[in-house]
């Protein structure tokens, strides 16, 4: 208990004062529906795992305000080499920057009646897009549908930065191609503060109600969790290796977070990027605000979001599940008499199922369970079971949150260890995270206010519905202002189990708070390191297509 104090009060100061691993031998999960979960033992690596979707306004001026967005996936086959049984969407959302808010009322009644709100929004939603196919040749075809200027395709050679025409003389800036990836994470500490099975053992797919252990959440390691606790006689386990399924059941029957001979906590954390030396295979655009809407003065907030679909007719997509919208359409018109998909340049949506959605990072990984039906946009469903999923995480990092002197927004009545709980209904969810949901972030600074206009940053459970990136033209775009690539944001999504108000040491926290290396040394845990790195391997380009050139 001392050393707790002492770790707040040596925190309180900073608050005052401020505001290469190798390549892992499986391809690194970051936001997998189960169907392509290559963490899974079964699983190959598939071209349909999108990794990130980054979107920001750009600083290039020439043609007006401009935003970038970049979509990026597994590179398989290989770096700068794209599968043409694939095709990629991208879908925008122009819209005013008030037109979707939750309220003041707290209450779960009010949450709901936001989803509802927004549900009723996307009904009738039809985005502009782009859609991106391959041919034998590895060249793509970009298609621009429904943007205001009109419709029009390009055949496009890949891993060249092309400057595409549109029918109102804008210029779209593209790319398509391998680069380094973007993503700077300690993927194997997320998994163990989570005790992902898959991650550290030979798990099947077939198995994967198993992948979460029933052992609780954490950010310190649990005394006696012999399942997941680091091993210093086996350092690169779930790195480069994993270990057979154990014969006993995953369990944990302590009740005190390890610490060593000193005192000190171990954290689940190493703060290594375990995508150091990995590549992606990306898609960057960069267009006028004016090609994605006729009102840029009045719709300054640009939703957007990715999608991967595999073609039917691929063997990638046996275990992916059909479409009911695309099922229910060759019932009507009998199967016989559909045409056969086929590969290439095929941009017939019918011929595909939906395999992935990237809009905001970490909500797949942390609230959806990868679950393949949850790999939505419109997401509004799935507001109930956010609200059980997030009380889950809850149990787990606030008891860690509070054990290192700092204080959690969500309600664990003071336990003094992680607890493994889950909920059957959402009201007793929502008693316990109702102050995380309503309270609205904190920014380190106002650098990213970049007009110095009244905007005010959104509520927690503003950011995760719809699941889509929110790019405010009015901003630098930095999380949950749209995604910039320099952003750690799986820190900062650790962030919002905080007590923005005062969970600091009495003082306010921010986005920013975990990602601060004077916190973790004055912290009683090893190692004294922030959860994960604070910049990538490679440094990202200043001009377009600003992701780093490729390693391979």
């Amino acid at each position: 208990m001392r050393s707790t104090c002492r770790f707040a009060r040596c925190l309180t100061p900073w608050i005052v004062g401020c505001g290469l691993l190798a390549a892992p031998a499986w391809a690194a999960d970051h936001n997998d529906p189960n169907a392509i979960n290559s963490i899974f033992a079964d699983i190959a690596p598939s071209p349909a795992d999108l990794y990130d979707l980054f979107g920001f306004p750009s600083d290039d001026k020439s043609q007006g305000e401009q935003v970038v967005v970049a979509l990026t996936f597994a590179s398989v086959p290989k770096t700068g080499v794209f599968d043409t049984d694939l095709l990629y969407r991208i879908q925008f959302d122009p819209d005013p920057r008030a037109s979707l808010a939750m309220g003041d009322e707290v209450g779960l009644g009010s949450l709901l009646k936001y989803a509802e709100a927004v549900g009723k929004k996307y009904i009738n939603f039809k985005p502009s897009e782009v859609r991106v196919t391959f041919n034998k040749d590895n060249q793509a075809k970009v298609d621009f549908l429904g943007f205001p200027g009109g419709d029009f395709s390009q055949v496009v050679d890949t891993n060249k930065v092309i400057n595409l025409k549109t029918p109102d003389g804008f210029v779209v800036k593209t790319f398509v191609g391998g680069r380094d990836d973007a993503f700077f994470n300690d993927l194997p500490g997320f998994f163990r503060s989570i005790n992902y099975v898959p991650q550290y053992y030979k798990l099947p797919v077939t198995n994967k109600k198993m992948a979460e252990a029933k052992i609780p959440k954490t950010l310190i390691e649990l005394e006696g969790n012999s399942f997941f606790n680091f091993d210093k006689n086996l350092p690169d386990w779930g790195i480069n290796f994993k270990k057979d399924m154990p014969k006993q059941p995953f369990e944990w029957k302590g009740d005190k977070f390890y610490k060593d001979e000193n005192g000190n906590f171990r954290f689940v954390y190493s703060g290594q990027d375990a995508r150091a030396g990995g590549d992606v295979n990306a898609i960057v655009l960069e267009m006028p605000l004016k090609f994605l809407t006729k009102t840029p003065e009045t719709e300054r907030v640009v939703r957007a979001w990715g999608e991967s679909w595999v073609l039917k007719a691929s063997a990638k997509a046996k275990a992916i599940p059909d479409h009911k919208q695309w099922s229910l359409l060759a019932k009507l018109r009998g199967a016989d008499s559909m045409p056969s998909p086929v590969a290439g340049f095929n941009n017939r949506l019918s011929d595909y199922k939906k395999t992935d959605v990237d809009g905001v990072p970490f909500l797949d990984a942390a609230l959806n369970l990868r679950e393949d039906e949850k790999q939505l946009a419109d997401n509004v469903k799935l507001a109930e079971v956010y609200v059980k999923r997030f009380a889950h995480l809850g149990w787990g990092f606030g008891p860690s949150i509070g054990a290192l002197g700092l204080k959690s927004c969500f309600d664990h009545s003071d336990s003094p260890v992680s607890v493994y709980k889950v909920y059957d209904l959402p009201l007793d969810a929502f008693k316990r995270a109702k102050k995380c949901f309503f309270q609205r972030v904190n920014m380190p600074d106002n650098s990213w206010n970049v007009k110095g206009l009244d905007i005010k940053p959104p509520k927690t459970f503003e950011i995760f519905v719809p699941n889509v990136a929110s790019i405010d033209m009015d901003t630098n775009g930095s999380w949950p202002f749209g995604r910039r690539f320099e952003d750690q944001v799986a820190t900062r999504f650790l962030s919002l189990f905080l007590d923005m108000q005062e969970g600091c040491g009495g003082k306010p926290c921010s986005v920013e708070t975990l990602n601060n290396p004077a916190l973790w040394a004055s912290a009683p845990i090893e190692p004294k390191t922030v959860p994960n790195p604070l910049k990538n391997d490679k440094a990202f380009l200043s001009e377009f297509p600003y992701l780093a050139e490729p390693w391979q």
